[in-house]
């Protein structure tokens, strides 16, 4: 009895923890914009478009949502219900996009009970982590005040953890947030040598004895699947099979995390065999498998580019230097920041310390705009500041790859104005009050 009174009572002890925590949470979280009234107007700053271009003193125009007008200013008529926004001397660029996250899935790490982003089992393909992501996230606003407005959001665990659904970051819930649902699945491809965990040493890496189990239960599944889907006919459906069908008709993309050069050549073989549309996730040794790499047309999504040398004799700034090591070989790709979603504010100035290592400005900014839009298929409506896409968009008064300037003044999601202050802002202002400082641009 006295075992039970003590589960009992750190049962309600977590329950008040949770609840409190949400309570506190839904309290403080800005509300998401109104939808956009007026035309606005930008004019005067330095348009970086997204795909290399950019436009100095340049004027932009959007309505209900959508860019109407991007070119250098010039002087013309203008309606009386328009609002103008002054941006002389500033820089305005697309919404950055963070692929392969899990925003809003995660809000402290070290507590399981707000971790939704894995479930139980190895081939989870309807699993949609949509239903699972909160848009009332404390995380969020970090990322929109360093101008990430786009995410894709994955799920974690098993071999097939499930869909991948892509949100804008202002959204009052997730239906809001959605602007391309279960687009793809994740899988973690089979690896062909093991390594422990961080506390490795360089080199210490072993074979992989389960992996040609591993690869036939892969193969079995796919082709199970793709069985499944040729037969119209089922008296009782699969919800596993039936997730797979549009991936053999390339209308979902399979992000295959693979690393090892070796992996990333049998993935290849893997996406060939199936004639799937698919993207390789990590790609840490991509520079050695180029020529396979765009002669397959086959995207990577460059993970983790902060990372330590994975074996002792490479470069210890290989990681730095990968993204240009691809943009020479014109293979097609993204930047990712860290895994963790506290670490996801820091996308533009992971993209930004591969310009120290090769890359130009522009293309760093590709990096994480219209690379990365191309690669999810959502580049018809974002990754850049064109006519007929969507107004979302920032605006600098520095560069925004630069940690030491990026000041991101305003940003729109779909042409609404985005409410830019976040906890670490609130905790500034705070603790600068409490000691008499005077108030920097934060």
């Amino acid at each position: 009895m006295k075992h039970l009174n003590i589960t009992f009572f750190l049962s309600c002890l977590i329950l008040s923890y949770t609840i409190g925590f949400t309570s506190l949470q839904a309290q403080w979280i800005p509300s998401p914009g109104k939808a956009q009234e007026k035309t606005i107007l930008i004019t005067g700053g330095t348009i970086h478009v997204g795909n290399g271009q950019i436009i100095e003193d340049g004027l932009i125009s959007f309505s209900n949502g959508k860019i109407e007008l991007v070119q250098a200013t010039q002087k013309q008529s203008l309606g009386e219900d328009i609002e103008i926004i002054d941006a002389t001397g500033k820089h305005i660029y697309p919404g950055l996009i963070s692929p392969n996250t899990a925003n809003g899935l995660i809000e402290i790490e070290a507590v399981r009970a707000t971790r939704d982003n894995y479930e139980i089992g190895k081939f989870k393909p309807h699993l949609r982590p949509i239903i699972a992501y909160n848009a009332d996230s404390w995380v969020t606003p970090t990322l929109r005040s360093n101008g990430i407005l786009i995410s894709q959001i994955v799920a974690r665990g098993g071999t097939i953890p499930g869909s991948s659904d892509i949100v804008q970051l202002d959204a009052w819930n997730y239906e809001d947030a959605l602007v391309k649902g279960d687009e793809g699945i994740t899988l973690n491809f089979p690896n062909i040598v093991n390594r422990g965990g961080w506390w490795a040493e360089p080199g210490d890496i072993k074979s992989n004895d389960k992996y040609q189990k591993q690869m036939l239960a892969l193969k079995n599944f796919f082709l199970e699947a793709k069985a499944y889907c040729q037969n119209d006919r089922h008296e009782i459906k699969n919800l596993k099979f039936e997730a797979m069908c549009k991936v053999f008709k390339k209308e979902k993309k399979v992000y295959i995390s693979a690393s090892h050069a070796k992996n990333i050549l049998n993935a290849i073989e893997f996406i060939k065999e199936f004639d799937i549309d698919g993207v390789i996730v990590g790609g840490r040794d991509a520079w050695l498998v180029t020529d396979e790499l765009k002669e397959n047309n086959i995207p990577v999504i460059l993970r983790k580019p902060h990372s330590l040398p994975y074996l002792a004799h490479e470069d210890v700034d290989l990681s730095y230097k990968l993204p240009f090591l691809l943009e020479e070989a014109g293979v097609n790709y993204c930047i990712q920041a860290q895994t963790g979603s506290g670490e996801q504010r820091n996308l533009p100035f992971t993209a930004g310390k591969a310009v120290a290592y090769g890359l130009t400005k522009e293309k760093a900014l590709m990096a994480i705009t219209s690379n990365a839009a191309k690669i999810m298929g959502i580049d018809d409506r974002l990754g850049t500041i064109e006519t007929g896409k969507d107004a979302t968009l920032v605006i600098s008064t520095g560069d925004i790859l630069d940690p030491q300037t990026n000041h991101i003044e305003l940003a729109f999601v779909e042409g609404r104005k985005v409410n830019l202050d976040n906890k670490q802002k609130d905790l500034y202002r705070k603790f600068m009050d409490k000691y008499d400082l005077k108030h920097k641009r934060h």
